[in-house]
């Protein structure tokens, strides 16, 4: 795939004029080109659990990346997650707490958007231009999470009604957005208590990085900038839970080495069972399908039907 090919991939642009939202269960608010301090405007699918309407109770909130994909195909660039198909189920059988998804849609800055900007200044020189190069320009993330933090979550507890704690507001995404809720934990640990970051792009590109002496050498150094600002990022375990996952196939092929290291980077930090999984799912390919199949597993992880600061304390 030459590079315009994988920047169109990855940045999963939004169709305009999507027809009306067609979902298993709940009610599905789309909010139409909120104007932001900073990030750019876009658009912000809310799901509504069964029942939000007929009740007064208060839900939990997760944020979720790529929010076009989520929930309707007629908005999906490469096919949807089913969210709402997997947690009006997850619900009825007592799987998981009925949350409020917040879908937040990318935009022609996904990239820069998603790719953390301590990572970037962590990268050797050459690497830095490298990546900037295919991405656009400088990242643009710290601005997104500010912007997830302290924009978008007032405005959803303001217009829901929310559990505005961080126990009980989490965030996820796939790929680029696997990173980018990581981050977001990381950056800001008073807002978000844990994150699911499914098929997570440690590599950052893929053109270039066949098996051989180039991809040992990028990886080498990629490895240990990721894991420096890992360490450093991390906020002090038992407060906070960190998911991830992969397939084998596709681009989840390149991410075994990376995802190890990360993993180790965890655990020297004190994460274990209770607030860190990384899972691996022979097969699965990097695409909205495989993450479809898988969904009821980091869902049931942020989700659990026992509040987290109740769990904690058993």
């Amino acid at each position: 795939m030459n590079r315009r090919g994988l920047l169109a991939l990855m940045a999963a642009l939004p169709f305009a004029n999507a027809a009306q939202a067609q979902i298993a269960g709940g009610r599905l608010v789309v909010h139409d080109d909120l104007t932001l301090v900073h990030a750019a405007p876009r658009k912000i699918s809310v799901w509504l659990p069964p029942g939000y309407e007929a009740s007064d109770r208060a839900y939990p909130v997760l944020y979720m990346h790529d929010g076009q994909n989520l929930f309707d195909a007629a908005t999906a660039y490469f096919g949807e997650w089913g969210v709402d198909e997997h947690l009006q189920r997850l619900i009825a059988n007592g799987q998981v707490r009925a949350p409020i998804v917040v879908g937040v849609w990318n935009t022609d800055l996904r990239l820069r958007e998603y790719v953390p900007a301590d990572l970037i200044a962590a990268l050797p020189d050459d690497m830095r231009a490298d990546v900037q190069a295919i991405y656009g320009g400088a990242p643009l993330s710290d601005g997104y999470v500010r912007f997830l933090a302290e924009e978008l979550k007032p405005f959803i507890d303001r217009t829901y009604r929310t559990l505005p704690g961080r126990d009980d507001t989490t965030v996820s995404g796939s790929s680029m957005g696997g990173l980018i809720s990581m981050y977001a934990v990381m950056k800001r640990p008073d807002v978000f208590s844990a994150a699911a970051c499914l098929s997570t792009h440690w590599p950052l590109k893929v053109e270039g990085l066949q098996a051989g002496p180039q991809l040992d050498a990028w990886r080498e150094r990629l490895v240990a900038a990721w894991t420096g600002v890992i360490e450093r990022g991390l906020p002090a375990p038992g407060s906070h839970r960190f998911y991830f996952d992969r397939g084998d196939e596709t681009l989840d092929q390149f991410y075994a080495a990376f995802q190890g290291q990360v993993d180790q980077t965890f655990r020297r930090r004190g994460y274990g069972p209770g607030d860190f999984r990384s899972l691996v799912f022979p097969g699965a390919q990097h695409n909205e399908a495989s993450w479809n199949s898988r969904l009821d597993v980091p869902l049931t992880f942020l989700l659990s039907p026992v509040p987290q600061e109740e769990a904690r304390h058993a």
